[in-house]
Formats: structure tokens, C-alpha cells, sequence
């Protein structure tokens, strides 16, 4: 684990983007797991400048998200569809077809789920995994006491997660109680993995990160079990 420490928001954002940069550089082809809140929009937002600017485009590469909440359509502007349509996707070149979000209204959740992981694999797998981390540790949505073996699944979320994600609703009764997210196994697979830390909200998580311990009570810490994980953090110390 490569840890790198940013001297602000916008240092880390850039230091985020110029590797997805440089991996698109190299690989035109190139699959993207993305991820949704307020500490990767800097990064989009670097990602679209680039491509504003010519220096690269995602007409080939293809995207896959962490996760979604249950029972939102992707027209609700509390989703991670509108979510990333208005951070990365409607300003850039990708394919629409080559977007993926799991599918948080389908009839059949479980079926989207394994569906979702079959899609990786033909796509031949991520090649960098975007995180963001939860204050109780959690990556995606995988909370607390999630086994590290589980793929794409539905879990539910706890408390502590639905009162971070209230801003994004009117209330903490509109915030979904459930959500489909790829599985810590899932992530893992991942041929790298970049995970950004900010704030002083997240001082004891990246405190525990590290630490070095590894335990299912704290989900971030799996990926201390991978070949190639870069931490850029700032504002946690």
C-alpha cells in the first residue's frame, strides 16, 4: 500500500486524475471502476478539463460504478446515475453504452447483481478502482462485518452511513435503506486501486487504515491484501 499525502483538496484531486490519466494514455481501452460522494468530484472535474482541453478522450474506455441505492430511479437526482452523469459522464466522450451503474430499481436485484460482476469479467476486468471511504470504514457499501469473499450484493445500510448521505435528500426518512454494491471480492479483483482520503471526518478511518490491522469490522481494511493500492490523503492529520 503507497500512501501519498496531498497538501490540499485540489492537490489530491490532481494527483488522483493523472493516474486514471496516464492509465488512459497507455490504454485507450481501459475500464474504470468510479465511485460517487463529495471527495472524487475534484477529480472528475481535472478529468473533464483534460478532455476539454484535448489531452485525452474515453471513447473507448468503459466505466463500471461501486454501487446504487435501492428503490431510486436513475432520474432522481438523489441517484448515482444523475450523480455521475453531472460530475464525469455528460461532459466527457464515453460510449453510453460503455457506462455501467448498477441497476437500483431493477425487479430483480439479486439477478443485476450477479449480472453486474459477469459484466466485469467480459470487459475484462478493472483496470483502476476509484474509493472513497466511509467514516465506519466502508468501501462501496460494504458496512461493517461483511465478509471479504461476498461479490456484488444488496446490503443494508447502517445508520451512521444513511446520516452521512443525508445531504443529498430532504430528510433521513427519503434516504434508502438498502443499496446494490459491488462486493469487497469484487473490488479486489481490480488490477489497481486508488483510494482517496479527505477531511477531518475521516481522521479515524484513516488512522485505522493505517494501522495496518486487517478485519472484516473494518471493510477498508482488505485492501491491504492487494497487490497495488495507492492512498492519497489530505486534511487527516
Amino acid at each position: 500500500m503507497k500512501w501519498i499525502e496531498a497538501a490540499s483538496y485540489e492537490e489530491m484531486s490532481k494527483m488522483g486524475a493523472a493516474i486514471f490519466k496516464e492509465q488512459l494514455k497507455q490504454v485507450k481501452t481501459s475500464v474504470f471502476g468510479m465511485a460517487t460522494g463529495s471527495t472524487p468530484e475534484g477529480l472528475y472535474k481535472e478529468l473533464v478539463k483534460a478532455y476539454e482541453a484535448g489531452e485525452l478522450s474515453f471513447a473507448e474506455a468503459k466505466s463500471f460504478n461501486l454501487d446504487e441505492y435501492i428503490g431510486i430511479t436513475p432520474e432522481n437526482k438523489a441517484s448515482y446515475h444523475y450523480f455521475m452523469d453531472e460530475n464525469l459522464f455528460a461532459h466527457i466522450d464515453m460510449k453510453r453504452e460503455n457506462i455501467h451503474v448498477p441497476a437500483g430499481s431493477s425487479e430483480d436485484i439479486e439477478k443485476t447483481a450477479t449480472d453486474y460482476d459477469a459484466a466485469i469479467a467480459t470487459a475484462g476486468g478493472i483496470d483502476i478502482q476509484l474509493l472513497g471511504i466511509g467514516v465506519n470504514g466502508h468501501i462501496g457499501f460494504n458496512e461493517p462485518g461483511t465478509a471479504f469473499e461476498l461479490g456484488t450484493n444488496v446490503v443494508e445500510l447502517t445508520q451512521s452511513t444513511r446520516e452521512a448521505n443525508q445531504i443529498y435528500f430532504d430528510s433521513i426518512d427519503d434516504v434508502p435503506t438498502h443499496a446494490i454494491t459491488m462486493g469487497i471480492q469484487t473490488i479486489m479483483n481490480a488490477k489497481k486501486v486508488v483510494l482517496l482520503i479527505s477531511g477531518a471526518s475521516k481522521q479515524e478511518a484513516y488512522e485505522r487504515l493505517h494501522s495496518g490491522e486487517i478485519t472484516t469490522d473494518f471493510p477498508a481494511s482488505a485492501l491491504h491484501n492487494h497487490k497495488d493500492v495507492t492512498v492519497i490523503y489530505t486534511g487527516v492529520k
